[in-house]
């Protein structure tokens, strides 16, 4: 058994006087580190179960080019190839999607910025209160996880209002993501469409139901890791969305688990990863497959993402959801219950979702009402 095994007030204590930093991972570095804290150690026998599926290193998810999104033929194509990895993988990486490589290394050098930036100006963002538009914090998990993961995030939500005040966000990242939210909204209509023909649906079909109307951004920043051995960047989970785009840097580390084992995602210079989340998974019938993901932590570093989350709108008029009509049958009988995407999300950041599998507890969130968010 190791020191992360154990729990009671000594964690605790070291939970709550990492928080109070309000320096996330990054500080630990900064004041010298050169070993990971006991609270970023991994169970013994966590490490012992993903040791059971082997890493993969000839394989590759589906890379889709949508370079000819605009002629029939071709758009037929991209179409039948995002239903086949969507279905079998739950993954594919994106070329050619309309957004200039410049556009999106900015994106991350902005994120890169802040987080290296002047400690004091991060502590101004530094919260856990999930009800605000633009938070920075070190794990929203952090005290429910058996072991914290080794990154840092700064979050923008959109996902009960558009409302955005550029001036509200940090001035590190400022211009560059008020763009890069703005182009890949553009890029979200584009796979609602995709995505819905690939059901068999009429290519408004998701937009419609409004799958696209609410979105959060989650830049995570994930320092170099003295031992990468005993902990992770991101552990292993399924998304509360109905879909995310990934934009990575070139460090690596996103593995994906297909077939039992784990499939690294190379970075392709110029791609965006694509995912499908759990509530995809719900509403196709699971016709589209939400799989589970990681990333790793390194001694190279940083690494740096900036993920969006298609969530549909939450608050007081977010919808309810569940199985497509069109997709439910005598042959194909529904196989989830409807949900509401801030009940999932709460159940998901409170851990109280099956770690095997995130997918059949919509069904107590009907008997329970759900926590809110």
């Amino acid at each position: 058994m190791n020191a992360s095994d154990s729990t009671g007030p000594d964690r605790k204590k070291e939970l709550e006087d990492f928080d109070a930093t309000k320096a996330g991972v990054k500080g630990l570095l900064d004041a010298g580190a050169t070993k990971i804290p006991k609270i970023f150690v991994r169970p013994t026998d966590e490490i012992a179960e993903d040791d059971l599926n082997p890493t993969l290193s000839d394989a590759q998810i589906p890379l889709i080019n949508l370079s000819q999104i605009q002629n029939a033929e071709s758009r037929k194509e991209i179409v039948d190839r995002i239903h086949s990895a969507s279905g079998e993988w739950g993954f594919f990486q994106l070329i050619n999607h309309g957004i200039a490589s410049s556009l999106m290394e900015s994106m991350l050098n902005g994120v890169q910025r802040f987080n290296e930036g002047d400690p004091e100006v991060k502590k101004q963002y530094y919260s856990r209160d999930r009800t605000k538009k633009i938070i920075f914090h070190s794990n929203f998990d952090l005290y429910v996880a058996t072991s914290a993961s080794w990154r840092d995030t700064l979050t923008i939500s959109l996902q009960v209002s558009d409302d955005l005040d550029p001036s509200e966000l940090p001035s590190a990242c400022r211009e560059a993501a008020v763009e890069y939210i703005k182009q890949v909204r553009e890029l979200v209509n584009l796979l609602l469409e995709l995505l819905s023909e690939a059901l068999g649906l009429k290519s408004q079909h998701l937009t419609e139901m409004e799958c696209g109307n609410g979105c959060s951004f989650v830049c995570h920043y994930y320092p170099e890791c003295p031992e990468p051995e005993l902990t992770l960047g991101a552990k292993k989970h399924r998304d509360p969305s109905f879909f995310t785009i990934l934009l990575q840097d070139q460090i690596g580390g996103l593995q994906v688990l297909h077939q039992d084992h784990w499939v690294s995602v190379n970075p392709i210079p110029g791609s965006l990863v694509v995912n499908v989340g759990g509530y995809l998974q719900m509403i196709s019938n699971n016709r589209l497959k939400s799989v589970e993901h990681r990333v790793l932590a390194n001694r190279t570093g940083p690494r740096v993402s900036a993920a969006c989350f298609v969530t549909g709108r939450m608050g007081l008029s977010e919808k309810v959801y569940g199985p497509i009509e069109e997709l439910v049958s005598e042959e194909s009988l529904p196989l989830h219950g409807e949900f509401r995407a801030s009940e999932y999300v709460s159940l998901y950041q409170e851990k109280k979702l099956s770690d095997k599998s995130g997918l059949d507890q919509e069904l107590k969130i009907q008997e329970t009402g759900g926590p809110d968010l």
